[in-house]
């Protein structure tokens, strides 16, 4: 792996102004796999975002490079970030806070019941993570946060890592697709499926896209409620993106905005967050099976849902399809069966240990 620094290289001035710290390690590999769907032979192009990290992977690690020097340059002691309780964001800005010498403190949510969920805790126990429970109405949730970060130099993460800086970081990785598409490891794909709940991702990636001068769709398959992920959100958190990489050089394209391509795709999220359908099961076997990638249940299998619902439409055969997993599916070496510390974790959390 390079480790190449894709933005410094378009953007010289930016990549000076906007510190990174190198965690992931990049670029990210890129397979070309040919399938059978419905007795159909098919081609699908996976970009690799399992692989980012030896700690841990998924695109959260991207964003975090970008959003850990603006703690650093505060002086900040300590990063505070929000999920729900099986979050991958969360533990993985947990496990790389302490590898870059922060304490961490994660304020997490309720969900629907994983399989993974036990594990996510007890690495959370692991790692010496602070975890808070989180919720209720908002006078509730401000007094959560004042009572535990008041005082103590924290820098809170936004959930899921898609500030603006933390965005950026997809913004390098269209530029890094962009190149492997340029030297031909794969081809140019006509579209692109991932998931999205924060959008980061997405949007990120469309604006790299945009950079590149690259005519890609981001179909970016919902797995979050509306009130997180929706159209207007997304424009916000593109436009703000724009402006303040301008703000730091000023030689980023002004009309970068209106070049993205992205398709919100709200047809597959099913009942709630983290609650399964029978059309990401399907994907999940299928993934397994014919392409031998693990996927689950909340972005991952949804995404590929979508993806395969629409390999099926009519014309579709024609289609450069690319799927971006961002799932880290390696085995966690924890035990799931009891927590690792029961005094660590809030007592409301037990129950995902049943």
């Amino acid at each position: 792996m390079s480790n190449k620094d894709y933005l410094k290289e378009r953007f010289p001035t930016l990549g000076e102004r906007l510190p990174r710290i190198p965690l992931a390690s990049l670029p990210t590999p890129v397979r070309n796999i040919e399938f059978e769907l419905d007795g159909d032979s098919r081609n699908i192009s996976v970009k690799c975002d399992d692989l980012t990290g030896v700690i841990y992977g998924g695109n959260k690690v991207r964003k975090l490079e970008y959003i850990f020097p603006s703690a650093r340059e505060k002086n900040c002691k300590r990063l505070a970030t929000f999920g729900a309780v099986g979050s991958n964001s969360a533990l993985a800005t947990a496990l790389y806070a302490r590898q870059v010498g922060f304490e961490c403190t994660c304020f997490l949510m309720h969900q629907a019941k994983t399989a993974m969920i036990p594990a996510t805790l007890n690495m959370h126990i692991q790692n010496g993570t602070e975890l808070i429970r989180y919720g209720g109405p908002y006078h509730k949730r401000i007094k959560t946060l004042r009572d535990n970060l008041w005082g103590r130099h924290a820098w809170v993460v936004p959930m899921g890592g898609s500030s603006w800086r933390g965005t950026v970081g997809f913004v390098a990785a269209g530029l890094e697709l962009a190149e492997q598409i340029a030297r031909g490891d794969i081809g140019r794909p006509d579209r692109i499926y991932v998931g999205t709940g924060t959008m980061g991702t997405a949007v990120g990636m469309a604006l790299g896209l945009a950079i590149a001068e690259l005519d890609i769709e981001v179909h970016a398959v919902r797995a979050s409620v509306t009130d997180i992920t929706n159209e207007t959100l997304m424009d916000k958190l593109s436009e703000k993106t724009v402006t303040m990489m301008r703000r730091l050089d000023d030689s980023v394209p002004a009309d970068l905005v209106n070049r993205t391509r992205i398709v919100l795709r709200h047809g597959f999220f099913g009942e709630g967050y983290a609650h399964s359908t029978p059309e990401a099961d399907e994907a999940i076997a299928f993934a397994k099976e014919q392409l031998d990638i693990r996927l689950e249940s909340t972005y991952t299998g949804k995404a590929m849902a979508a993806l395969l619902n629409d390999f099926r439409e009519p014309g579709a055969e024609a289609l450069n399809v690319l799927f971006w997993n961002t799932y880290y599916a390696m085995p966690i070496t924890v035990p799931t069966d009891h927590p690792l510390d029961e005094q660590a974790l809030p007592e409301e959390f037990l129950r995902y240990f049943d």
